[in-house]
């Protein structure tokens, strides 16, 4: 449905079962499998260690692997080391947008992830992002204009509110979770996926951002 929608990344949470909503690596496997040629599969771990997250690279190859643990749980040395032992896989980090000190963090993953996701956190919680709230804007432009590499934005994003985000953010790409579900629900909400994404594609190239 998403594909058919227009939409160009399909992201899985992958894992054990410890966070809401992980699918395994088989489940994931399943998903990945009706992903035609030319969509981008991308799996998301929330692990601090990377033992499972070389797991799910080794099962699932997916295009792009997203780390959205806290800063604290995974540094840049770790993405890193997984750079060197899986040259053909592409890293997206995670920064949570809290604060100014969000810019420099995304700083520090400059030349070493592919791609950050910039998303809000809510303190004291174990990921980043799924909160359903936006974050400061001006300070995602900041990052977007400070860093090198291609960033993402995110957090309580949907079809009401992607344009304005676009036009203020400058980002290469939105992303959606809560504000594209049923409501009072995890599963998605197929005529909001497609509003989404066709706002979103819409307003990216009246800004010259394809």
């Amino acid at each position: 449905m998403a594909v058919e929608a227009g939409a160009d990344h399909i992201g899985v949470l992958v894992g054990d079962g410890e966070f809401p909503r992980e699918l395994s690596i088989d489940e994931a496997k399943e998903v990945f499998a009706v992903v035609p040629e030319g969509i981008k599969k991308v799996a998301l771990s929330l692990a601090r260690h990377l033992d499972p997250i070389e797991n799910i690279i080794t099962w699932l190859k997916p295009d792009i692997m997203h780390l959205g643990t806290v800063p604290d749980g995974l540094f840049p040395a770790d993405i890193e080391a997984l750079r060197a032992d899986n040259p053909d896989i592409e890293i997206m980090r995670s920064i949570p947008v809290v604060g100014e000190d969000a810019i420099g963090l995304a700083r520090q993953y400059d030349g070493v992830a592919d791609y950050l996701l910039l998303d809000t956190h809510l303190q004291g919680d174990d990921q980043i992002g799924a909160t359903g709230e936006i974050h400061d804007w001006n300070i995602s432009k900041a990052i977007v204009d400070s860093v090198n590499i291609p960033v993402i934005l995110a957090g309580g994003l949907g079809p009401d509110n992607v344009v304005e985000a676009i036009k203020q953010v400058h980002p290469v790409g939105a992303d959606s979770k809560t504000q594209t579900d049923r409501e009072d629900s995890h599963e998605k909400d197929p005529d909001k996926v497609r509003r989404f994404i066709e706002e979103a594609k819409k307003t990216a190239k009246e800004e010259g951002l394809e």
